[in-house]
């Protein structure tokens, strides 16, 4: 049978499992997938799910590495799944010739205010398997550290990225790193960046906007608004000739997926919505292109001052990447979350007497 994931890949797009868990990732690979995520919140979920498997790693790391603290045993719980993951996308990546078959691999989330000590740790990741590509936040630092990245030869994938400014700034910085390398005399022909743009988390922050100033929005509007930024940068990147692949994350309906199907276009998606997709008897068809409605988008733009902000090249100034609401609720979750693996670490090597 025919899936709506491999219709979806046969019409030019790339569908990634938006999760680094083995049990996921072999069936996602299974049913096309050529790519995978990974992040302290979804390590941490990994593990509140199977902790037979991986309680045994923790017991492990810990007697190993004695002097050692909760938050170093749990990045190096996160080594371990990346390499997992990554042997798991290896054929992928040999079979393809380092085309595809990538594990993202995100930085610790509290450096996202330090250039140089998210270029130390995305070298470290980077270590792990030829087949990683290195998270770094769409923060002022983090753009920084990809373009320094992507200058050393290192693939790269932008996250905590919601708007036009943020893509477009991103990409021109991976482009500047592009030509860092080449001129240091790197083969970058085989090079592979990625630009997320987290349309979903748009959505949920102009909701919250929206409920907090008292704004009355029709709720469909704001279903396309994540849509809408993310067809406009996809026009751009192709105009402009900019080498980062986009990458749509943080589903929140069938439409995130269903109108953004096109060429060169990487879905990552988390392992229960793959699942509904296929199984949504919805034919996939090639509306990247498409148009969003032109009332919509009027609507949007005059009630939704963050819309705007999100939508309008150069509406976002740099200095403001980081304070963008956006980017304010999920570098808040990133460290929240990074702090219950550290949490749920802590209790295991206590409960061992380490």
């Amino acid at each position: 049978m025919t899936t709506a994931m491999r219709k979806t890949i046969l019409l030019g797009a790339e569908f990634w499992n938006d999760s680094c868990s083995p049990k996921e990732l072999a069936e996602a690979v299974a049913g096309g997938a050529t790519g995978a995520t990974s992040n302290p919140v979804i390590v941490h979920q990994v593990v509140k799910a199977d902790p037979a498997s991986w309680n045994p790693v923790i017991d492990a790391l810990a007697h190993e590495h004695r002097s050692a603290t909760d938050e170093e045993i749990a990045w190096k719980l996160i080594d371990e799944m990346a390499v997992r993951a990554a042997a798991i996308l290896e054929p992928v990546f040999r079979e393809t010739k380092g085309a595809k078959g990538f594990l993202s691999v995100q930085v610790n989330p509290k450096l996202y205010r330090d250039t140089a000590r998210m270029v130390q740790h995305g070298k470290q990741l980077a270590s792990l398997a030829p087949n990683i590509a290195i998270k770094a936040p769409c923060t002022e630092a983090g753009i920084a550290a990809m373009e320094e990245l992507t200058a050393e030869g290192i693939h790269v994938n932008a996250t905590v990225s919601f708007t036009l400014s943020q893509a477009v700034t991103v990409a021109e910085a991976i482009e500047r790193g592009l030509g860092r390398a080449k001129q240091a005399g790197r083969d970058v022909s085989g090079m592979h960046p990625f630009v997320t743009i987290m349309v979903g988390r748009l959505d949920d922050h102009l909701q919250r906007v929206a409920a907090k100033e008292q704004i009355t929005v029709d709720p469909g509007d704001l279903h396309w608004a994540g849509i809408a930024v993310f067809r406009k940068a996809y026009d751009l990147f192709r105009s402009r000739e900019l080498r980062s692949r986009l990458l749509v994350a943080a589903y929140r309906h069938h439409l995130h997926w269903s109108e953004l199907v096109g060429e060169d276009v990487i879905f990552s998606m988390p392992y229960a919505f793959w699942n509904q997709f296929n199984a949504s008897g919805i034919e996939p068809e090639r509306r990247i292109r498409e148009p969003v409605d032109e009332t919509r988008l009027a609507r949007l733009l005059k009630r939704l001052p963050d819309f705007a902000k999100a939508y309008q090249e150069g509406a976002l100034p740099v200095s403001q990447f980081t304070a963008y609401g956006a980017s304010v609720h999920t570098l808040g979750q990133f460290g929240s979350a990074a702090q219950d693996l550290y949490s749920l670490v802590r209790e295991r090597m206590l409960s061992l007497g380490c």
